[in-house]
């Protein structure tokens, strides 16, 4: 489920999705149509697909017939504005079949406040769950409610697609101290990525 199938130079960035159980890729937007460069097996699981029919491809590819315009519309303007979108889209499986999919997207900058990468994670909601945001914001938001009020800060700037450098220089604190409560955070949260750190803020409404 670690597996890691990549082609980016950044390893450290490609790392964010290996341990997370959570269907992941990495896009690359300094490339044209911002395409797919590395991808999880929780991913090739979740969609039929295999590696190489996901690699160098834009994540529309999983849309089909009935899925919703508006909300690509959505995703589109948070990659285009470098801003993290949640939302709950009708995606398309290899074979045809049509599933209920919660869709993060996720900017990653780099310690020159340059976008490098997007994080993008899915999961297959439960057809005719009763309110599944409401019920995910609200299992988020009792999980972040664990956090010191520093351990939340670090969460906040974790979720905007910052390192544990730039953190350290917006918090004024030594990268050894933002690792220790970023590690603290990740912890309480009960996650093991920082993939799914960053969904789970976003989740929360953070």
């Amino acid at each position: 489920m670690g597996q890691v199938l990549n082609l980016a130079a950044d390893e450290q960035v490609a790392n964010l999705i290996a341990a997370s159980p959570i269907a992941s890729v990495i896009s690359d937007p300094r490339q044209p149509d911002n395409p797919i460069i590395a991808c999880n097996q929780a991913f090739l699981d979740l969609t039929g697909y295999g590696v190489e029919e996901v690699l160098g491809r834009n994540c529309r590819f999983l849309a089909g017939p009935a899925t919703e315009p508006w909300l690509t519309d959505v995703i589109r303007e948070g990659v285009r504005d470098r801003k993290s979108v949640l939302v709950e889209i009708l995606n398309y499986k290899k074979d045809g079949t049509p599933f209920r999919n919660a869709v993060l997207v996720a900017p990653i900058f780099d310690e020159q406040d340059e976008l490098q990468y997007f994080v993008g994670s899915q999961v297959e909601l439960a057809e005719g769950s009763p309110g599944p945001s409401v019920n995910r914001r609200a299992r988020a938001s009792e999980r972040v409610n664990q956090l010191s009020p520093r351990q939340l800060e670090v969460l906040r700037l974790v979720a905007g697609g910052l390192r544990n450098k730039q953190i350290a220089w917006e918090l004024g604190l030594s990268e050894k101290t933002v690792k220790m409560h970023r590690g603290i955070a990740m912890e309480k949260l009960g996650v093991q990525s920082s993939a799914d750190m960053i969904r789970l803020a976003v989740e929360a409404g953070i």
